[in-house]
């Protein structure tokens, strides 16, 4: 259970969750000042801990080497501004006096107030299982003037002094997302960050930190993840004095705001999780906390898709997608998508983007005989949007073209032929949301692909004395048009893609139910996209497809089985020409995906244990466990004939029980299962993988 206590004569506040502690007290000057993030404590406990004096007595330094909780100019204050102001008078420091505080439907808010200028910021804290939710509300109280807004960060947080210090963070590149990297950290600031205006590709709004030498399976882990879809930074100091905090939010440096007198700002949820059981403990709470307070619908069942998009790119009309639903059905898809190139001018990415109305030569009578044969064929109907872009040739812009992001005086850049629509402004937002709401209500569409193909440039609005806040109000305004779209079709389903995985982050997964995490459907590539995507996010949101050898993408040949078994590791999904798949593929197909559908309560809400590293081994393997039920996908890279592989063994079960093979009925000891794994019978150095399923036998009496 989680709960907050707070002790009056030390001003300290106690958040405790199952596995951890969270506190935090007022200096003499009321500001918030760090005191205990890890393992339980009892408030008593908590009380009891000194403050940390400054190891250095030096005019240079700051007095203490206890962090603030909310680090702002003022005082002796050296470190990385999380809440930057600037008064009308030009002053920046910021003073304050505590103004009480309250606990609500288990939130704690601690509101302090400016000694002289009418600012009021509230910090709130929220325990949700093993994880802290931060925010930040700040409040102009005056009458006169707006208060200019340099930096508003959700939160700063604090590890513990250690001898050393790691870094955890993912990076990469379109069709390359979620490369992990574990690094030591220097001395000074290291800042993880987006400019784009999504969350990227190049690196995602989470991180892990720990002392160098956590595991897989054991040590401190202290990891955070911004709720943000957009532009972000994420700053990490390592000082002197060894001590390593940071400090993140929305926007990015160089952007400012204006609050004006009576407006409240508030910053997207920037949260924390202590994991005293290693990065797969960590990763295993963080999906339970997706899963069970992020997710719309996490009870939920993800079905397999077919996407037409790599079988036809734009070349789409009726007779093909025809022919492509009733393949998919009768491989067992559940689900069929049409792709791009269905509207408007739309034969390439040059034109039509924006005209969201049906191509009539490509379907005459409209998309209502396709979504209804895919309905007859025992399929739900889905189609591919990209709402929040448009290409210059189109009527669209040639009616409007000021809803475009831009700046007076500069060129607009193009980038895949498109630019940004400005979804800030309320009349594109409206637009957006009435033609996806005729969309998916005149034609039955159960399920919308919502694409995000390009990164912001002149990011203004001429004429907008305030434009920085358009970074904010542009994905504020797609979180609000997708809250909407759910709110009014409660059967509709929504798959977060941007370029693939560059907008795969707890905002978007609160209004959608899984990310399309990669454009690179090759499956050895898949295999480390995967690895790194599971460090935050679990398996049940991760989009996954099969699809053709060579690979469309990399020119890569793979096995089927094997392609098969990297995307039942996630939410498996099919994207190849299934036209040019043989009787014998097609049938192969039908019986993963039936198979697949015996598994999927396993994967998809399961804890998972990465058994293997894939920047190390070559074979790697993800065991899944939910209550009696064991999956382990094994997989194999082609490696180096003669190198020695390592079998992984399984994680995470009773040693003293028995588990059958659900498909051989060979009986396994846990304990061997923990200490010697299965055998393979692997040959050669290429492609291999295998599918396992365990059942744990009941005890005998």
């Amino acid at each position: 259970m989680s709960s907050v206590e707070f002790d009056a004569g030390h001003r300290l506040w106690l958040l405790r969750t199952p596995h951890s502690a969270y506190a935090f007290r007022l200096d003499e000057a009321d500001r918030p000042r760090h005191v205990h993030w890890g393992a339980p404590l009892t408030l008593e406990q908590a009380a009891g801990i000194a403050p940390r004096p400054s190891p250095m007595d030096s005019s240079f330094d700051e007095p203490g080497d206890e962090r603030l909780e909310l680090p702002a100019d003022g005082g002796a204050f050296f470190g990385v501004a999380g809440l930057g102001v600037r008064f009308a008078d030009g002053t920046q420091a910021l003073e304050w006096t505590y103004a009480g505080h309250e606990v609500e439907d288990g939130e704690l808010t601690v509101r302090l107030r400016d000694r002289h200028y009418p600012l009021e910021a509230e910090l709130r804290y929220r325990a949700r299982e093993d994880v802290i939710e931060r925010r930040l509300r700040l409040h102009h109280t005056g009458n006169d003037g707006p208060i200019t807004l340099l930096r508003t960060d959700s939160a700063a947080w604090t590890m513990p002094h250690r001898a050393g210090a790691r870094l955890s963070h993912t990076s990469g590149s379109w069709s390359a997302e979620s490369g992990l990297l574990r690094e030591n950290l220097p001395v000074g600031e290291t800042t993880l960050t987006s400019r784009r205006g999504v969350s990227s590709h190049q690196a995602s709004p989470w991180l892990m930190l720990d002392d160098g030498t956590a595991t897989e399976t054991g040590g401190e882990v202290w990891s955070t993840a911004l709720a943000w879809s957009g532009s972000w930074r994420i700053t990490v100091e390592r000082a002197h004095t060894g001590r390593v905090t940071w400090t993140g939010g929305f926007g990015h440096e160089g952007v400012q705001w204006r609050l004006n007198p009576g407006e409240a700002w508030e910053t997207p949820v920037f949260a924390g999780l202590y994991a005293a059981d290693g990065f797969g403990g960590a990763s295993r709470r963080w999906h339970s906390y997706v899963r069970e307070h992020v997710q719309p619908r996490p009870g939920e069942l993800r079905p397999v898709v077919y996407n037409s998009w790599e079988a036809t790119g734009w070349d789409v009309d009726e007779a093909g997608q025809l022919k492509l639903a009733a393949l998919a059905a009768e491989v067992g898809a559940e689900l069929f998508v049409m792709d791009d190139g269905w509207f408007g001018a739309r034969t390439g990415d040059t034109a039509g983007l924006g005209d969201w109305t049906v191509n009539r030569r490509r379907f005459p009578d409209g998309l209502g005989p396709l979504a209804a044969e895919v309905h007859r064929l025992g399929l739900g109907f889905g189609v591919w949007v990209e709402p929040e872009m448009v290409n210059p040739d189109s009527d669209l812009y040639r009616e409007h073209p000021d809803w475009v992001l831009s700046m007076a005086h500069r060129e607009r850049t193009t980038l895949r032929n498109q630019l940004v629509l400005d979804f800030g402004r309320p009349e594109v937002a409206e637009w957006a949301y009435e033609w996806l709401h005729r969309l998916v209500g005149e034609h039955g569409v159960d399920y919308l692909k919502w694409d995000m193909n390009r990164a912001f440039t002149e990011a203004g609005r001429p004429g907008d004395d305030d434009p920085g806040r358009l970074w904010v109000d542009h994905v504020r305004a797609v979180y609000r048009v997708l809250d909407r779209l759910r709110a009014a079709h409660p059967a509709l389903r929504i798959q977060a893609c941007s370029g693939g995985g560059g907008r795969a982050d707890l905002g978007i997964l609160a209004r959608t139910d899984e990310v399309w995490a990669s454009d690179n459907t090759d499956a050895a590539d898949r295999v480390t996209i995967q690895h790194g995507y599971s460090q935050l996010l679990p398996a049940g949101t991760m989009a996954a497809w099969v699809t053709d050898s060579p690979n469309p993408l990399t020119g890569r040949a793979a096995p089927l089985e094997f392609r098969f078994h990297v995307a039942m590791a996630g939410v498996l999904g099919l994207g190849g020409d299934l036209t040019r798949w043989s009787a014998a593929e097609l049938q192969t197909a039908a019986e993963f995906v039936a198979l697949y559908k015996e598994i999927r309560p396993v994967v998809q809400h399961g804890e998972v244990y990465r058994l293997a590293d894939p920047a190390v081994s070559p074979l790697v393997a993800v065991q899944y466990v939910l209550g009696d039920d064991v999956v382990v996908l094994f997989l194999r890279r082609p490696h180096d004939y003669g190198r020695p592989v390592v079998t992984p063994v399984l994680a995470g079960l009773d040693p003293g029980a028995r588990f059958r093979d659900v498909d051989t009925g060979e009986v396994h000891h846990g304990a061997v299962l923990l200490n010697h794994g299965l055998g393979l019978g692997f040959t050669g150095s290429g492609y291999a993988s295998r599918l396992i399923r365990l059942r744990r036998e009941p005890r005998s009496r």
